[in-house]
C-alpha cells in the first residue's frame, strides 16, 4: 500500500512577477463548466503534481483506491463532486506512467470516496492504493475497511 497526496486545485498559470495567476479547483462543477483547453491543461498540471509521488511506487495488475477528501473549511459539499475528478485524473495519471496496464473496473474493481476531518493548515485529498493480488496489501486493506466501517456506520 502506499498514499500519494493530492492538491484541492491545480495551479494553471503563474504571473510574470512568479505568483499563482490562474487555478482549477479540481471539482466536477467546475469540470463540466471549463472550456475544454482548460481541461486539458488541468489534467497536464495535475498529472506533474502527481508523477513525482509514483516515480518510486511499484508497477501494480490490480489495485483498490481510497479516495479521502480534508477540506480547508466547514462550507458543504458534494464528495462525489470533489472525488469523482480526482479519480479520473489520478488513475490516469497511474496508466500514463505505467504504474497500472488499464484503468477498467477488471483491474480496479474497488474504489471507495471518504469524507476526512477539516484541516485548514494542509486541505487535500489523502489517495491509498493497495496491490490487491499482494496478501499483505490485501491484509491492510481488510483493517482499513474494517476502520471505515466502525467509523462511519
Amino acid at each position: 500500500m502506499y498514499k500519494i497526496i493530492s492538491p484541492l486545485k491545480i495551479t494553471l498559470s503563474h504571473k510574470k512577477d512568479g505568483s499563482v495567476g490562474k487555478e482549477f479547483i479540481l471539482n466536477l462543477n467546475n469540470y463540466r463548466n471549463a472550456y475544454f483547453r482548460t481541461l486539458n491543461q488541468s489534467k497536464i498540471m495535475y498529472k506533474k503534481t502527481i508523477v513525482e509521488q509514483l516515480q518510486d511506487k511499484p508497477r501494480y495488475e490490480r489495485v483498490a483506491i481510497i479516495y479521502q477528501v480534508f477540506k480547508g473549511d466547514n462550507r458543504r459539499y458534494d464528495i462525489g463532486n470533489v472525488l469523482s475528478i480526482h479519480q479520473k485524473y489520478f488513475e490516469d495519471a497511474l496508466v500514463e506512467t505505467g504504474k497500472l496496464p488499464d484503468d477498467k473496473a477488471d483491474l480496479l474493481p474497488m474504489v471507495i470516496y471518504l469524507k476526512g476531518e477539516i484541516d485548514k493548515e494542509n486541505p487535500r485529498v489523502e489517495i491509498s492504493v493497495y496491490d490487491i493480488n499482494k496478501k499483505k496489501d490485501k491484509k491492510e486493506l481488510n483493517t482499513t475497511l474494517e476502520k471505515i466501517k466502525n467509523k462511519y456506520l
